[in-house]
């Protein structure tokens, strides 16, 4: 057990934990941005991911993995933390600065993006999975409606679970689930909170740049004949991350995104089709008379 600890808290052993747990999050960060860009397949398949996400597994083991997640960032946060002290006391401020030379900027930026990034994900978890910002508790009735300004319609925090266009039933009635879909919509229609977004996963696309060659790195596992190749995969991977988390915001503010009180239902969508036609052709009579 002390030899584990002792390992733990070399360099060496704070290099591969910040590797292994920058790992962890590396793939979390793919598979959350992947999901998320399921928004733009529609009300249904955005709530069906939600809704599996909550409810595929049960509350205990889905508490397990959120914990686990965090443990992860702790961990990372402690090991980045420790080594930049431990290298500040053994470094002579003239080396540095002939390092800072040769040192890209994603690497001489990874402690001010590290820290951004920290506050963007509690300010993250507080906006869309505890919905716990004042003026954007998600939660409560009619939030969703005020903030889309949807004054002619009432969007609901709750819609069914559809399945090709369809209501999901049980027992002859309809599954409901969170309304996501809207909610996404609704927190992105402020400016403010987009551009904040939109900066803090740019300062993510950095971080990721650096951090993902910097992985293999400290496993052992680049070489001189790998580092190019590594580098260059690291400069796809936060670009590609960037880009994935970054089109959300600026679709629902450009309108491409737009609300489906539905929640997906095929009837609805048609309803709404068909009060369309009626309206233009209506329109259209009364020109002709």
């Amino acid at each position: 057990m002390s030899l584990i600890l002792s390992f733990l808290q070399s360099t060496i052993g704070r290099k591969s934990l910040m590797a292994l747990t920058g790992f962890v999050l590396v793939v979390f960060v793919m598979g959350h941005m992947l999901g998320n860009l399921q928004i733009f397949l529609g009300a249904e398949a955005i709530n069906a991911y939600a809704y599996k996400l909550h409810n595929l597994l049960p509350a205990s083991a889905l508490w397990a993995v959120r914990l686990f997640l965090i443990a992860c960032i702790a961990v990372h946060v402690w090991a980045a933390v420790t080594l930049t002290l431990d290298n500040r006391k053994a470094r002579p401020q003239n080396y540095y600065k002939k390092r800072v030379i040769q040192a890209t900027y994603s690497s001489r930026t990874m402690r001010m993006s590290g820290i951004i990034l920290l506050a963007f994900i509690f300010f993250h978890i507080a906006h869309f999975t505890v919905r716990s910002v004042p003026s954007m508790k998600y939660n409560e009735p009619g939030v969703i409606s005020k903030k889309l300004d949807a004054s002619n319609y009432s969007i609901p925090t709750e819609v069914p679970l559809v399945k090709k266009g369809e209501a999901v039933l049980k027992n002859g009635q309809k599954i409901m689930t969170f309304n996501v879909h809207d909610m996404m919509i609704a927190g992105f229609k402020s400016k403010i909170v987009s551009l904040f977004y939109i900066f803090a996963t740019g300062l993510l696309c950095l971080h990721l740049t650096h951090g993902v060659s910097s992985m293999f790195q400290s496993l052992g596992i680049r070489n001189s004949f790998w580092r190019i190749r590594l580098d260059r995969f690291a400069l796809f991977y936060g670009w590609t991350v960037f880009l994935g988390f970054a089109i959300i915001p600026i679709a629902a503010l450009a309108g491409i995104l737009t609300a489906d009180p539905s929640g997906g239902l095929t009837s609805h969508a048609q309803i709404l089709k068909n009060e369309a036609i009626a309206h233009e052709l209506y329109s259209q009579e009364l020109t002709l008379r």
